[in-house]
């Protein structure tokens, strides 16, 4: 609910109208390919901007950071998004030239009823034999690093949740290892979540149906909302586009009676995550302290970071960094143990912010917490407030890109789980444009397209 007595400036309403125009434009592109991707990224910043300040406490803000930063910080996400609705278009038509032309397969699915095929669900029951092996190897792993607690790794809401991932904010050892295997169980539970949306074999549907459920709850009885995103809405978008074969107000009414739920179930670890352990406060009924319940989510609030960027930047506190952030997400997957001195993610961001900087131990990199600059304030943090936001457009017009070939390409299973991952975790984008959110796309990728070789050996060998 907007707060009282808010007066927004000229640019606030000025991105409205640059939002609805190129929203526009992106839903009239949407058979195209790239038009619900653009889509996903202009509601996501939106969310995480606009929703903002109409959500939390615009008059504190400009309490705490005054006019002037205010707007300043309002311009750059103008820029963004101007940028980002001019780049989109053409940054597609430079990376998939050879698929321009071509109609959003995921829309000719659900016009033709694509899933109904046999060769579809051959592909789907394929797919689900290729993933049963990693699953039960890594789940196998997973046992022996918590020694074989079953109840923690598949049923936390029976006892209490196990980690067999968890490692230190500053990885040491086989630190890499764990943290490849933990991105590995949130992309190997996702696609689970979307296969048994798609199953309609009786054997496929029941060993999908079987290994999600006992997946999901490692995740959803978790303190991390974004993996809870990240391993429910695929398989959810998967089932009401293309497995519902109800009417439109019947879907409706299906994805806002799911928006509730999960709204609410959201809400009880956000209220609990602090005082006990969520398999704990579910299995308690959960804290009846009216003075620990929050009434609003918390970290919805990548605007105020911006504008935060820009006050440090004004002062001192915090300079510019040309490039090292991003220089730092680009070599995050090289373990610390090959190099010890990878620079760290957001740590001189989050000593601006008042982390305390030497209270925390050395594993923890030396802070309480880090921050998330958010998606366009991770631009100004890196490349000032004129190319900063320029340059988050071009990296969220990649992605759109991306996204777009994964629907062209084709309507086979693989693609179209990849294309629904990718349409989830671009929210999540909204907090950080960051390896760490796009793992598990990444590994699903290299994974579908093994799974794509090993499925066309045969047929090579039987033409030569």
């Amino acid at each position: 609910m907007m707060p009282e007595s808010v007066s927004f400036p000229l640019s606030f309403y000025l991105i409205w109208i640059v939002v609805v125009f190129f929203g526009w434009r992106a839903w009239q592109a949407r058979q195209k390919g790239w038009g619900i991707p653009m889509l996903a990224v202009l509601g996501t910043a939106g969310a995480w901007y606009l929703g903002d300040a109409l959500y939390n406490d615009y008059n504190q803000y400009d309490l705490t950071f005054g006019e002037g930063t205010l707007l300043n910080a309002w311009w750059e996400v103008l820029l963004f998004f101007v940028s980002f609705g001019i780049m989109v278009p053409i940054v597609h038509r430079q990376m998939n030239s050879h698929l321009m032309g071509g109609e959003s397969r995921i829309f000719q699915m659900v016009r033709d009823r694509g899933i109904e095929s046999d060769a579809f669900q051959q592909q789907i029951t394929i797919l689900a034999g290729a993933l049963l092996g990693p699953w039960l190897i890594l789940m196998g792993l997973g046992l022996f690093r918590t020694n074989f607690d079953f109840i923690g790794l598949f049923f936390p809401y029976l006892g209490e949740k196990s980690d067999p991932w968890a490692r230190d904010r500053i990885g040491t050892g086989f630190d890499a290892v764990y943290a490849f295997a933990g991105y590995i169980q949130l992309m190997l539970t996702a696609l689970w979540g979307a296969l048994f949306a798609l199953s309609k074999r009786p054997g496929t549907m029941c060993l999908s149906g079987l290994v999600y459920f006992l997946s999901a709850p490692f995740y959803i009885f978790d303190r991390t909302r974004s993996y809870m995103l990240a391993i429910l809405l695929p398989g959810f978008m998967a089932f009401v586009a293309l497995r519902m074969r109800s009417g439109m107000v019947v879907r409706v009414a299906v994805v806002v009676v799911s928006f509730i739920a999960l709204q609410g179930w959201m809400k009880f670890v956000l209220d609990n995550r602090g005082q006990t352990t969520i398999s704990e406060a579910f299995k308690t009924g959960g804290t009846q302290d009216l003075a620990v319940k929050s009434q609003k989510h918390l970290g919805f609030n990548m605007f105020e970071e911006l504008a935060y960027i820009n006050y440090f930047i004004a002062n001192g506190a915090y300079k510019v960094n040309w490039g090292t952030r991003y220089f730092a997400e680009i070599v995050n997957p090289i373990p610390r143990v090959l190099w010890p001195g990878k620079p760290m993610i957001g740590i001189d961001y989050a000593i601006a912010r008042g982390m305390k900087y030497g209270e925390q131990a050395a594993k923890s990199g030396g802070i309480a917490a880090s921050i998330s600059t958010g998606m366009i304030g991770q631009g100004v943090v890196n490349f000032g407030r004129i190319l900063g936001p320029i340059t988050s457009a071009l990296l969220m017009a990649i992605w759109v890109a991306v996204l777009a070939r994964m629907d062209l390409m084709g309507g086979d299973p693989g693609h179209l789980l990849l294309y629904a991952i990718g349409l989830v975790l671009t929210y999540n984008m909204g907090r950080d444009i960051t390896l760490l959110i796009l793992y598990p796309f990444i590994f699903g990728w290299i994974l579908v397209n093994l799974i794509e070789k090993q499925r066309l050996r045969p047929a090579v060998r039987h033409e030569a």
